[in-house]
């Protein structure tokens, strides 16, 4: 299973916005992005032509580290969004929100969503009753996301449990937190999603 290993703090210096992959970290005055700190590389504190295409990219690449997705996914997410009868850029969001890794961070059930990807994989958690270690499973409305009966005494659970009830949680989820369950009222819609993220961007950039 393919994924990222690199500092996660340089993503966001990157694409100078908080991408919120270390959770508490990423609200507090730690954070690069607060202290103002340049993007990485020899050329950081430079001026950069920003060029069309280096907006566009920029853009696609940002929500690939906001959502955990490497390029083959992400653009494969891309050829279903567009040939769906809805507006592209809404459905790319749309489909990447409903990552079964996205939920369980949503839910407040985990921190971040690396947190979120790796509770998923070691198998703590059920839809609809059944046993899923898929990051990238793709939850529909109606479904209950719940942790395993064995997982729920585990320390890390517990703590993003107490955790979750200072979080605000999206109106498209219900979560239960005493009993450890997520309930997918709906699949979003593009103004119920706040990731920092202009799609239509990444449309250009994959028309091309």
């Amino acid at each position: 299973m393919a994924r990222y290993t690199g500092p996660v703090c340089k993503l966001c210096r990157r694409e100078r916005t908080k991408l919120f992959l270390k959770g508490t970290r990423c609200e507090s005055p730690k954070c690069p992005i607060e202290k103002g700190r340049p993007p990485p590389g020899e050329h950081g504190r430079g001026r950069v032509r920003e060029s069309e295409y280096l907006v566009q990219l920029r853009e696609k690449q940002k929500a690939k580290r906001f959502y955990g997705v490497l390029e083959k996914q992400f653009r494969s997410y891309y050829e279903e969004a567009s040939r769906s009868k809805g507006v592209t850029g809404e459905e790319l969001m749309r489909i990447c929100e409903s990552r079964l890794d996205n939920v369980v961070y949503r839910s407040g059930l985990a921190m971040n969503r690396p947190m979120a990807r790796q509770l998923v994989s070691h198998g703590h958690f059920e839809v609809n009753g059944h046993r899923v270690d898929v990051p990238s499973y793709r939850v529909k409305a109606g479904d209950r996301i719940t942790v395993r009966e064995r997982s729920r005494s585990l320390g890390r659970i517990v703590e993003n449990a107490s955790y979750a009830e200072s979080r605000t949680i999206p109106e498209w989820l219900s979560v239960d937190l005493k009993d450890l369950s997520v309930e997918v009222l709906a699949l979003p819609e593009r103004n119920q999603i706040d990731a920092p993220v202009q799609e239509q961007l990444i449309v250009e950039y994959y028309s091309k």
